[in-house]
């Protein structure tokens, strides 16, 4: 929770969406670095499926953070009217992050900062972060980033011995 809070901008905007069932593992970095900013947490049913989430976003744009899979960032964008500067960051994990899943926020969103975060399954919370930057090559799957702090991260073969 330290590290989410000193590097995703979630002391900046005005708390974050929770858009998921309680027991699925984004919820943790979802709710905890809100409130303990002294943010909110708005509850959205899960019975407004993406939907809820994206009148949410068009409603309120001045969110600090939301944490999505690339799925639900493609639907989004989808749903979207042409638009800028939804909300301070979006945070996705849970699945590959490919190039052309973010290009929209890029172009209608410039000022959303981006942050593949890697780790879900095997962590129940994100081990390692990549910003998707200016320097972001725009085909293909985004980087996985570094290693959060206190982590160590190893790359291992099908042996289960450290790769170089």
């Amino acid at each position: 929770m330290t590290w989410a809070i000193e590097n995703y901008p979630v002391n900046e905007g005005m708390g974050t969406p929770l858009h998921s069932s309680l027991s699925f593992d984004l919820t943790v970095t979802s709710i905890y670095p809100a409130l303990l900013t002294g943010r909110y947490v708005e509850i959205i049913p899960e019975s407004a499926g993406v939907t809820g989430l994206t009148e949410a976003l068009a409603r309120q744009p001045n969110y600090s953070s939301v944490k999505l899979t690339p799925a639900h960032v493609q639907l989004i964008a989808s749903q979207l009217v042409e638009t800028t500067n939804l909300t301070h960051a979006l945070v996705i994990g849970g699945e590959n992050l490919l190039a052309e899943t973010v290009r929209w926020w890029r172009e209608q969103s410039p000022q959303t900062r981006l942050f593949n975060e890697y780790g879900p399954t095997e962590t129940v919370v994100g081990c390692c972060v990549y910003e998707v930057g200016e320097e972001t090559e725009w085909s293909g799957s985004i980087p996985i980033g570094k290693p959060i702090a206190n982590t160590q991260l190893y790359i291992l073969d099908e042996a289960g011995e450290v790769t170089p």
